[in-house]
Order: structure tokens, then sequence, then C-alpha cells
């Protein structure tokens, strides 16, 4: 898993990845274009400007939008055709997504709409690059998409002076936002409102933070699940690579050579692992379960990656002379990409929510009850994994499949709709409860391996640090104390890549 580049900057042009989306939205880096991506855009507007001098019937240019297609626009309403076209999609409602999510979606707008083929402006999407490069944070609702068009609408009408924004942390109307920043508002021209709701920009956006969170996730997984086969004393032999050679499943293998890794000096395991010939499924299964995991984030990812170097733009106006109407703003290989996104955290979930169950049971875990040293007075760890198992509770609702859904809409024009957006935005949720149940799993692991070395022997060096980096602000539980910082510290430690930067520190990239 690359990291982002968080100093230099993305330049938009070439090949783009989900890293590059994460420096922008997470990280800030600012974005610039390059010679070809201004000349393509150009090249491309020039193309709308003829098609209009030649009356040609285009779609969402000299048509109305959804079944007004075969109502006429005539040429001097085209382009307030443009903005009342972003006024009217503004149907997105709730809470805003934050800044992160926005931050995404504008990058993807850029992505999107500088392939060549959309016919706007350079200038438009030069204001849109100022969004992000001078912090303008349009305010969009999060709910209420099938695919795109209400959310990105919320962040269009900021383009035009209009809606609300946040500018150093307060929200205020966009024209305010807009002079704060210093930047001028634009009038939309022909098919400019058309490419800035058209196309499944919010639902990449939200897919990749989804994925990269969860790779990073399952990078932690494997370093903590090597935390609880240590504390459990668990017998190695289901990781030998011997048995990884004989199932062609290269992502099994990687979970194990990790494993392998992490857990090569460990003073514990020589001393006091392997005493059951076989480990129940949630310790010896590891490495099928995360791999089938890895494998599902990693194919997903691709079909991610792809669209952000896709044109999603309708119609899409080709170099060739021709405004064609298709639709590529379909987001299927996006939301079913997401679906599975969800199913892949909930894999990893449950088989860390048994382990964290083992480890405070001491009918199996041959450790005190509930991890407490005292017992009897005390509950110790033991409503932690009730914790884990309310969270997987969630994760299996957010898991059923949102592309399977279809709801007609447009009087009936658009018979059919993609739900990717419902699908992305709730596989970007299901990310950040998957971090939960790995970071409690991690405090107990923490405190049944400071309990085993209490036995005299040393823990592996990386079992060591974790230990450390876990103790920074999670204390060992002599006796019961307020339990919910400590599981938010551990939370943290997976979800800002803590735990995979120790791990990669001794053992190499975990990809």
């Amino acid at each position: 898993m690359d990291q982002p580049n968080k100093l230099t900057g993305v330049c938009f042009g070439d090949t783009l990845t989900i890293e590059d989306l994460i420096s922008v939205a997470r990280f800030r880096s600012p974005v610039s274009f390059s010679g070809a991506y201004r000349e393509r855009v150009n090249q491309s507007r020039a193309l709308v400007e003829q098609f209009v001098r030649e009356n040609r019937l285009i779609y969402g240019v000299t048509t109305g939008v959804g079944d007004n297609v075969k109502r006429v626009i005539p040429e001097d309403e085209a382009a307030i055709y443009q903005e009342k076209m972003v006024l009217t999609h503004c149907t997105a409602v709730g809470e805003p997504l934050d800044e992160e999510g926005v931050r995404a979606i504008m990058f993807m707008m850029l992505a999107n709409l500088g392939t060549g083929y959309t016919g706007i402006r350079l200038q438009v999407l030069e204001l849109l690059s100022e969004f992000l490069n001078r912090g303008v944070f349009p305010w969009a609702p999060i709910h209420g998409s099938v695919g795109y068009l209400g959310v990105e609408a919320h962040i269009a009408l900021v383009l035009m002076g209009k809606g609300k924004a946040f500018v150093n942390g307060t929200l205020t109307d966009g024209a305010a936002a807009l002079k704060a920043a210093g930047l001028e508002p634009i009038r939309l021209g022909y098919k400019e409102g058309l490419c800035l709701i058209s196309g499944g920009t919010a639902a990449t956006a939200l897919a990749a933070l989804a994925e990269y969170g969860l790779l990073n996730a399952l990078a932690a997984a494997d370093a903590v699940s090597a935390v609880t086969v240590e504390a459990l004393g668990g017998n190695m032999g289901a990781f030998d690579e011997r048995v990884m050679s004989v199932k062609k499943q290269a992502d099994q293998w990687k979970t194990a050579d990790h494993l392998r890794g992490l857990l090569a000096d460990s003073e514990i395991l020589k001393k006091l692992g392997g005493q059951n010939l076989q480990d129940a499924l949630s310790l010896r299964c590891i490495p099928q379960a995360h791999g089938a995991a890895r494998k599902t984030i990693l194919d997903a990812r691709t079909a991610i990656e792809n669209e952000i170097n896709s044109c999603d733009d309708n119609p899409i106006i080709h170099p060739s002379g021709e405004a064609l109407s298709a639709c590529n703003a379909d987001a299927g290989f996006v939301g079913i990409a997401s679906d599975s996104l969800c199913i892949a955290a909930c894999y990893l979930a449950k088989i860390a929510e048994r382990r964290t169950d083992r480890m405070v049971n001491e009918l199996v875990s041959g450790l005190p009850a509930f991890l407490s040293p005292d017992p009897g007075g005390n509950s110790g760890y033991m409503i932690l994994q009730y914790s884990s198992a309310g969270i997987l509770g969630e994760m299996r609702v957010l898991a059923h499949p949102a592309s399977i859904d279809a709801i007609p809409t447009c009087a009936l024009q658009e018979d059919y709709v993609s739900m990717g957006y419902n699908a992305a935005l709730k596989a970007r949720e299901t990310a950040g409860l998957l971090e939960y149940v790995i970071g409690n799993e991690l405090l107990a692991a923490a405190q049944a391996l400071e309990l085993k070395a209490g036995a005299g022997v040393s823990p592996s060096r990386f079992g060591q640090r974790i230990l450390k980096a876990v103790r920074e602000k999670a204390p060992f539980m002599t006796e019961d104390h307020y339990i919910s910082p400590d599981m938010e510290w551990c939370r943290d430690l997976v979800s800002s890549g803590r735990v995979r930067e120790i791990a990669e520190d001794l053992i190499g990239t975990m990809d």
C-alpha cells in the first residue's frame, strides 16, 4: 500500500491513483493542471461551442434533461438553463458530508471533467481547483442520491456564489465564502451545469476513501492478530510456508508471511507456543480469512481506480465531432465494488471479534477471567467483547448490498439506477466501524500479552513495540477503570496507520 505524498501536490493530466485522491482529500495537498489537461479541456469546449453554433440537438445542451430530453431549449435560454439545473438538483438532505468527503468529490470532479470528453470550460475547473487549494469546503448534505446529482449539485452551487460553504472552519453563504477566499463566482455556460452534476463522482470518491481505509485496516488486522496469537501461545504451524504453498491463493500467503515475520523472535511462542495440536479456527484460519478479504479489497481497488481515470459524463463530447448520449455516468462498477468492500470488512471483523472473545474467556485462553488480574471484584475486559459484537451487528446490516436495488426515476426515462452512491456511503461507514473492532482486539491483546509476559518470558520485538504504543494512553488494567478512552486510543492507532507503520518498520511493506 503506497503512502500519499503529503508534501508535493497532485498534477491532473496523467493516470491518477487512490493515493492521489487521499493526498488531496485528507492531507490537503495542492492541485494543478498539466499542459495536456488544459489543452484537451479547451479542445472539448470548442466542440461544444461549435455544436451550439450549428444548432445541433444535443442532450442537456440544447434539450432538457431526463424525460425533458424531448423538449428543446431555446438558444437564448440555454445558458441560464444550466444554472437552473443546478438549483433544482440540490435535493440532497440531512447532515453534511465531512470535509474529507467533499474534497474527495471535488477531486473526482476535476478528474472526470478534465478527461477532454465533457465540454466544460477550463475556467470552471480552475475555480473548482481553487476551492481545494484555498480551503473552500462546500456544504453538501449526505442523503438522497441514486448514484449522482444531488450531492454534486450542492457543491456546484457554491461555484455560482450560492449555497453554503466552510472557509477557515466557518460556515457562511456561498458568495461570502468565495469573497473570503479571494475568489469570484462564475456564470455557467452550455452543458456546464450538467457536467458538474453528472457522473458517479461522489460514489467513486467515497468508495476510494473506503477502500484506502480498509486496506490500512487489513494491514492492522494482520499485525494485531499476530499479537493475539502470541498472547494466546498459538501454534505457528498453521502459518508454515509448506501449508501456504499447496493453496493457490497468494493473498493468504501474504498474511502468513506477515505473522511469521512479526513473531519470529517471540520467546513466548518458543517456550509456551504450540501446546494445542490444532488451534481454534479464529487463530489458525487467519491467513485464509484475511487473504480472502485482501483479494476482495484489491479487486475493488482496480475497479475504483479505473473509474477515477474514466470519463463518467453524459453526453460524451468526442473528438471525432459527435456528442454521444449514453450512460458512462452509471456507478455500477463502483457500487458493486463498494458492496463487496462491506462484505470484506465484515469478514475481517467477524474473525477479529472471535479472537477477542477467546482472550477474555478463561475457559479457552489460559489467562485470568476477562483479562483481569483480580477477576473477583473486577469485570476487566468483559464488556469489550460486547462492543465488538454490537459493532459487528451494525456492519452486517450495512453489508446488505445496495447495488441490487433499483427504483425507477424521471417518468421512467431513468427506469434503472445503480444505487452506487448508497453502496459507497455505507462502505465508508463500514470501514470506520471495522477500525473499532480491530482496535478492541488490540486493547485486549495488549493486556493479554502483558499478563503472559508476567510469567517471565519476553514478547517479540513487535509485541513490545505495539505494547508500548498502546500504553501511551491506555494503561494496564489492574483495577476496573473508565475504558472508553482506551478503546478510542486503540482505534486511533489502527486508523492513523501507526499499527501498520510499527509492523512495517520490522518486516517491510505489508502490501
